[in-house]
């Protein structure tokens, strides 16, 4: 009897020590786990950052191609065209005979230019000789001079003249400032060249009769002074900016 009893107090305990050290483990497992979990994060806290040269991952940084500079400009990308800012093709191409007109015309009035400036020299040395080419004593040999002279700036101002009048005329081009002032002084000196040689033929006709110079051949003298001051004022006004 007291056999069976002592067996029975020994599995008693035996139970008890073995449910209490079960459950002595389990809470010592839960225990553990969130001072795990703790740890780690404090871990990551002071974990120090990536320093600033330290290349990061290829997933937030691809790799840059050799031979390109990172965020260069595409090469594909061009600038807007002529169409794309409103011109037509037939705008932007150039007319060649337009430019062909206009070369022309600019290598004529050139050359017309230069011989109002050449013109200008036996002008001046006929107004100079027409002192000594009037009056009752001048001598034969000073009205031949003076006719002479008078004779050579008529050839070359109507070469002159000649320049400027067969120049072409560009479509939609606009006379103004001093050309405008040109072409005015050209009504003025024009006429006169040709009445001036009338006039003169007139007046040295009259003086190898012995006359007086008389009649319409006495406005000679006038309409050449008007004429050379007319001619003169047209080649200041291209010649000299104002």
């Amino acid at each position: 009897m007291k056999m069976i009893r002592l067996r029975t107090i020994t599995l008693a305990c035996v139970s008890v020590f073995t449910i209490s050290w079960l459950s002595f483990a389990q809470a010592a497992g839960q225990a553990a786990a969130p001072e795990s979990r703790s740890t780690s994060a404090q871990a990551e806290q002071k974990a120090p950052p990536p320093a600033a040269d330290q290349p990061q991952s290829s997933s937030q940084n691809p790799p840059t191609p050799a031979g390109e500079l990172p965020d260069a400009p595409s090469s594909s990308k061009t600038e807007p065209s002529l169409e794309d800012l409103g011109f037509s093709a037939s705008q932007t191409q150039a007319d060649a005979q337009r430019q062909a007109l206009l070369d022309k015309r600019t290598h004529m009035l050139k050359i017309h230019q230069r011989m109002g400036l050449i013109t200008t020299i036996p002008l001046i040395a006929t107004v100079a000789t027409s002192l000594n080419a009037g009056g009752k004593n001048t001598s034969t040999a000073s009205r031949d001079l003076h006719t002479a002279l008078g004779g050579l700036t008529g050839d070359l101002y109507f070469v002159t003249a000649y320049y400027a009048i067969r120049a072409p005329r560009v479509p939609g081009t606009e006379t103004r400032g001093p050309i405008r002032f040109h072409k005015v002084m050209a009504w003025i000196h024009g006429p006169g060249m040709i009445a001036t040689p009338i006039l003169g033929i007139m007046a040295y006709d009259q003086k190898n009769k012995g006359e007086k110079v008389h009649g319409i051949a006495q406005a000679h003298g006038p309409v050449a002074i008007v004429t050379a001051g007319a001619f003169g004022a047209a080649l200041l006004s291209v010649s000299v900016k104002f």
